[in-house]
């Protein structure tokens, strides 16, 4: 006797709308629902790193689905700077924060700070 034997962790996974096995369902797969960047607010600052350096850094963005590296590399681009992603925090190299602030507008986030 298999531990999970006769209980649902036992049986093939069905699909969750045309209740086939998942090996042989055709429904299309769902689309994401992100949150609309109207809904959010990105808080735009600077801190300084090591031996003086300045980085641009974009707080409290909703992570869903991976949409934070585009959108890195959309500011990047705008700014003509390097970046990276670090624990759903944005940073920019430099003080870009009118670029940024510019950008983000743009691209429908509302700003603080």
């Amino acid at each position: 006797m298999r531990l999970f034997e006769g209980t649902e962790f036992d049986r093939p996974l069905r699909c969750d709308k045309c209740e086939e096995l998942e090996e042989e369902c055709t429904c299309p797969p769902e689309k994401p629902v992100l949150t609309p960047p109207a809904k959010q607010i990105a808080r735009v600052g600077v801190e300084k790193r090591k031996r003086g350096k300045l980085m641009t850094v974009i707080r409290d963005l909703v992570d869903e689905h991976d949409h934070l590296p585009e959108l890195l590399t959309i500011l990047k681009n705008h700014c003509g700077a390097g970046g990276s992603l670090k624990e759903g925090i944005v940073e920019i190299q430099g003080d870009q924060r009118e670029r940024v602030r510019e950008k983000l507008k743009s691209l429908g986030y509302r700003i603080k700070g």
